[in-house]
């Protein structure tokens, strides 16, 4: 049996086997070494480029374009889904709508938003916040219908208003399923950025530093932005889930 003292160092298990793998398949040649370098050129790589180098630029602005685009989403989409969830007669009537463009992958949108925006950061982040704005929307709406209804019949009994079991019961049920709505939503909005970075005229930029060592076959320095790219999706999915467990420490109860 683990110890307890040893379960926070569980995720690192993953993190070293991977390494091993990737060690022993570049250093028995399984796969040809200049299209699959080794970890530690890799990471020299990698920290080259954030000390001083492009990369930490690039990095920079995908967070950037990120934190607007999710910004946006989470302004349009919590209010909005709370609306939707409140009135289950509403919510069905707009489903058709909600779910067809919650399954349009948000990269088929690119022509009609640059037709609208243009070639610039505004089409990026606007796209990226479309495909947030619907992950948040369904699951803050699905969060408030689905609240307790003990609790909502609690209210009611003990006379409050509808705009107080609103906002006092049905908004504060909605935040865990909130909350995983924010966590796919900033996910979808990171790769949608660095999508949109490889593909749209982008001069910075993970996805664009990505498509340019590519081009120019520096295979260290691809797979240090694809590293830099998989750090920020994983630490932003960390933040949200250590702000959920600060908020929302009655989920599930």
């Amino acid at each position: 049996m683990i110890s307890k003292r040893l379960e926070p160092f569980l995720p690192m298990v993953g993190v070293l086997g991977l390494l091993a793998i990737w060690s022993l398949a570049t250093a028995s040649k399984w796969v040809d070494p200049v299209l699959l370098p080794s970890p530690i050129t890799t990471f020299q790589s990698f920290w080259k480029g954030m000390d001083g180098g492009p990369l930490g630029f690039d990095f920079v602005k995908t967070v950037y374009r990120t934190a607007m685009a999710t910004l946006f989403a989470a302004v349009i989409a919590i209010p909005l889904g709370i609306v939707l969830g409140s009135s289950e007669r509403l919510y069905r009537s707009l489903e058709f709508v909600i779910d067809f463009f919650r399954s349009t992958p948000a990269s088929a949108m690119f022509p009609l938003f640059l037709v609208l925006f243009g070639v610039g950061d505004e089409t990026k982040i606007s796209v990226a916040a479309f495909g947030a704005i619907l992950v948040i929307l369904f699951n803050v709406a699905y969060g408030v219908m689905n609240a307790r209804k003990t609790r909502l019949l609690a209210a009611k009994v003990m006379g409050a208003s509808r705009l107080r079991v609103l906002f006092d019961v049905m908004l504060l049920e909605s935040l865990p399923q909130t909350f995983v709505g924010l966590r796919n939503g900033v996910s979808l909005a990171l790769v949608i950025i660095v999508v949109a970075e490889m593909f749209i005229g982008s001069q910075d930029g993970l996805g664009h530093s990505v498509f340019e060592a590519q081009q120019l076959f520096d295979m260290p320095r691809m797979y240090a932005a694809i590293f830099a790219a998989g750090a920020l999706g994983y630490a932003l999915n960390l933040l949200f889930l250590v702000a959920e467990r600060s908020f929302v420490h009655w989920g599930g109860k």
